[in-house]
């Protein structure tokens, strides 16, 4: 089935196009520079940028993929939540008005699964059960994989997302955004073991610690420690090393936590997906825990752990497969939980 996806759920506007689990075209139209200056991603802002690229990216996915028109198209699919609700809504909007015209099958679905569901496209063999760790800017958790539309809730974060980490701490620096780019960039030539964040426990002293996790401590760390002056000169080796100490901090629970939810379940596939997911240390890093635990790693291509419309149809293929529809009504859901 040729599938067309679509993807607004914050500031990517996306479009694909799916056949057999082949991406044949992803055109993503970025918003970084729109808010770059604000800091993070003002959502009234965002929508405006995609009623304006919305057209024009599915015009550049059918292009790109070789079709001789839309009529070409047998599916669609969309990021249905969670997100903006504003941003949700006008791809929601353009995906059921061309299904609507064009007769064709049309679903919704859950941004989150189709991160997951990503790695399906470089693995189409890849089987279930699997622990996925799913690390973004507004979401960081942990699932057991069961099978398709079928996961348990492992762990998740009980304040801040890895990615808004990542982003609060460079505004707190003057890195700009997006910060976690900026910061694996910076932390490449430093030793992140030379400067020591706080790591946030969870739980009773005593006992085995739950699989949540805390960013909010080392943002308020992080905060105390540019009050106080202690951040060193920027361009410097010491800005290098205090940089990547706290990149270190993010990484490290997520790895850990990752490797122990594996042994939890005895489930030897692990699967990273998501924004952060695309960070260097953090890939490097559950390689050598993973080649250690004897634990299979799966990890999408860049281009795949960044928001696309890429995963957003092959999730969408997965479910018209299946014989899954979305209603004409289906709405936008902004809190919609995996």
């Amino acid at each position: 089935m040729i599938v067309l996806g679509v993807e607004t759920s914050c500031d990517e506007t996306a479009a694909a196009i799916v056949e057999g689990g082949r991406v044949r075209s992803s055109v993503v139209a970025s918003q970084v520079e729109l808010h770059g200056p604000w800091g993070g991603v003002v959502p009234e802002l965002a929508s405006r940028r995609h009623l304006e690229a919305i057209l024009p990216v599915m015009r550049a996915a059918v292009e790109r993929a070789g079709l001789p028109g839309f009529e070409a198209i047998e599916g669609v699919a969309v990021t249905q939540g969670p997100g903006l609700v504003g941003a949700l809504l006008v791809g929601l909007a353009a995906a059921k008005g061309f299904a609507y015209a064009r007769r064709l099958p049309f679903v919704g679905v859950h941004h989150h699964e189709a991160h997951l569901h990503a790695i399906y496209l470089e693995e189409p063999d890849l089987g279930y059960p699997f622990v996925g760790l799913l690390v973004s800017g507004g979401h960081t958790s942990l699932h057991l994989a069961e099978g398709l539309g079928r996961y348990r809730l492992l762990g998740r974060t009980v304040d801040d997302a890895a990615g808004e980490a990542f982003d609060k701490g460079a505004k707190l620096l003057g890195l700009g955004y997006p910060g976690g780019a900026v910061i694996d960039r910076l932390a490449k030539g430093g030793d992140p073991t030379r400067v020591r964040f706080p790591r946030a426990r969870l739980g009773p002293p005593s006992g085995p610690e739950p699989l949540d996790f805390s960013f909010s401590g080392l943002k308020t760390a992080l905060r105390q420690r540019v009050e106080r002056g202690e951040v060193p000169a920027r361009d410097t080796p010491a800005f290098a090393d205090f940089v990547a100490g706290f990149q270190e901090a993010i990484v490290e629970p997520l790895v850990d936590k990752a490797i122990r939810a594996t042994r939890a379940t005895g489930v030897r596939r692990l699967v990273a997906a998501g924004g952060v997911a695309a960070n260097s240390r953090l890939r490097a890093r559950l390689a050598e825990a993973c080649a250690r635990e004897g634990v299979a790693l799966y990890i999408p291509s860049f281009h795949l752990c960044t928001d696309n419309a890429a995963m957003v149809a092959g999730l969408g293929e997965a479910y018209l497969a299946a014989g899954r529809r979305s209603g004409l009504d289906a709405d936008a859901r902004p809190d919609w939980r995996l």
